[in-house]
């Protein structure tokens, strides 16, 4: 064990000093990552830009965030009014990374929950709030800061490989941003949105077609829209169509090519194509050649519209463009002005001239019975629909053309339309009195109920059946006693026979006494009396004999002659 016993050291106070405490290195190093802080956030820390916005719907101040492609680029912090209080200012910090975005292309919009490609877009601004979605045009343009925002989300902008193509249409239906392209039953494509500077004549929609896809797009492919179902009924029975149950929902385009097209340039990217209201349509687009029409109608027209085929022996042919009513000064009397194109290509190997000899084609045409003819095209919805044919001894009509439409004479329907048969017989069910007849029978049965309830008739049935029981009692009582009186009859005869000759013999022996007395001749009268009436009870015999129903009957003239 050693001895040895600490030893304690002296410093003086100049020695203390010299000294720096290990306490100090806290707040050394806290104001050295506070500077590094600072400076981190300041060389981070991007423009102060404005974006003007009609209402701030769902925004928050230090909340609401500037977003592309889901990564922050900013955040709200300050929302005022405009000067003019129509518009609201909002003041947002940008980062860093956000300035060669803010060029005088980029566009700004709010980004809430909708319904959008078949799904529920912006779920999450629910919870989080709305956003602002920033869309950069890509390099060029000029820098800024003050921006107008857009109420509506722009036309969408892919990055996958493909093309966008613009379509116009009259009207865009049912079509939705997200709405699928259809080629050959298969989706390989969807509608970007459509460009709102130009509906004042027609809207341009910009759908893109993905690769590889895209070159199956040609100059001379044509688009319809395939949105929602298609409901035929025709002599196959209903038939229902749709391309899917997506197009269903949020509508849908299709295309193809024609077969006679397939040689035609693949279109490039932006190349402008019609969009048509339907598959027919688009058929009928695919032929180059078109004969216009018009015929005007004194009667009804009723269901026939635009669109309504045009057929010739019962297949299409063309359609009717449009239906309106014309007054005619020369007769003074309204008329149906129904336009329609025919397509001539659809008729296979028919080789129509064209300018000056088209014309003189069509007078013959004209002369031989060229007609056309309304008829039914659907008995259950009425719909009608325009027959073209040439009609043997046709009424003769003259040849006639108003500017690049020809005109033809329209025919009465005829019996092999169904429509019009059946208003002919409903006519003629019109035309029987049925009221005249009903009122009449309820006449006569009001009279007969009145004639078979009249009392008088009543007891004029029960005498008769009173009489026709006397008769049969009648006629009882004379078989039972005919018989008898009938076998004395020609007894009765001979007896009479008898008395006239003994009678005879009295007379003519008075003859022989008295002369020409008067008791002689009233005696030769009686015995002629006597005579006759022994004649007659004979004959009566004979007759009833061989006719006992003549006591009832009466005698037969024929018989007795």
């Amino acid at each position: 064990m050693s001895d040895e016993l600490p030893v304690a050291i002296v410093r003086t106070r100049a020695e203390r000093r010299r000294r720096i405490s290990l306490i100090w290195a806290v707040p050394l190093i806290t104001a050295c990552v506070a500077a590094w802080l600072g400076w981190d956030t300041l060389s981070k820390r991007g423009p102060l830009i404005t974006i003007r916005f009609d209402s701030a719907s769902g925004l928050r101040i230090n909340q609401s965030r500037i977003r592309l492609r889901d990564v922050e680029l900013g955040v709200v912090e300050q929302l005022t009014l405009s000067p003019d209080h129509d518009h609201v200012i909002v003041t947002a910090r940008m980062t860093r990374e956000a300035r060669p975005l803010l060029t005088d292309k980029a566009e700004f919009w709010v980004v809430k929950a909708r319904f959008f490609a078949g799904s529920l877009t912006g779920l999450e601004t629910l919870v989080s709030g709305s956003y602002i979605q920033l869309e950069s045009a890509g390099d060029g343009g000029k820098p800024a800061t003050d921006f107008v925002g857009l109420e509506d989300p722009p036309v969408l902008h892919s990055s996958v490989p493909g093309h966008t193509f613009r379509l116009k249409a009259p009207r865009v239906g049912s079509l939705n941003p997200g709405s699928p392209i259809f080629f050959r039953d298969l989706t390989v494509g969807e509608v970007l949105g459509w460009d709102l500077g130009e509906m004042a004549n027609d809207v341009t929609i910009h759908a893109f077609v993905r690769a590889p896809y895209d070159r199956y797009v040609h100059e001379k492919t044509n688009f319809w829209n395939a949105s929602g179902a298609s409901i035929q009924l025709g002599g196959n029975g209903l038939r229902l169509q749709l391309e899917s149950l997506r197009a269903l929902v949020l509508g849908g385009i299709a295309f193809e090519t024609p077969d006679k097209a397939q040689d035609s340039p693949v279109a490039e990217g932006n190349h402008e194509f019609a969009l048509y209201p339907d598959r027919d349509a688009a058929d009928t687009a695919s032929y180059d050649r078109t004969l216009r029409f018009i015929s005007y109608f004194k009667g009804s027209v009723a269901g026939l519209s635009a669109g309504a085929p045009v057929t010739l022996h019962g297949l299409r042919i063309g359609a009717v463009t449009n239906v309106a009513l014309s007054y005619d000064p020369a007769a003074d009397e309204v008329k149906v002005a129904v336009r329609y194109d025919v397509e001539p290509d659809r008729i296979v190997t028919l080789n129509l001239p064209g300018d000056d000899n088209l014309d003189k084609v069509m007078v013959d045409l004209v002369h031989r019975g060229l007609r056309i003819r309304l008829e039914s095209a659907n008995l259950v919805t009425g719909a009608k629909q325009l027959a073209l044919d040439i009609v043997a001894g046709a009424p003769e009509a003259a040849y006639d053309k108003q500017g690049d439409a020809y005109v033809l004479t329209p025919l009465d329907a005829g019996q092999g339309d169904i429509t019009a048969a059946a208003g002919a017989l409903i006519a003629r069910l019109q035309s029987i009195p049925f009221e005249q007849i009903g009122d009449n029978l309820n006449k006569t049965l009001s009279g007969a109920s009145g004639t078979i309830n009249d009392p008088k008739l009543r007891h004029a049935i029960a005498a008769l059946s009173e009489t026709l029981n006397a008769t049969q009692t009648l006629m009882a009582n004379v078989n039972k006693g005919a018989d008898p009186l009938l076998r004395r009859l020609p007894g009765i005869a001979a007896e009479l026979e008898g008395t006239v000759k003994h009678a005879n013999q009295l007379v003519g022996s008075l003859d022989d006494s008295q002369g020409g007395s008067q008791f002689g001749r009233d005696m030769n009268r009686m015995l002629a009396q006597l005579s006759d009436a022994a004649r007659s009870v004979r004959i009566l015999a004979d007759m009833l004999s061989r006719h006992p129903e003549a006591l009832i009957r009466g005698r037969d003239e024929q018989e007795v002659r």
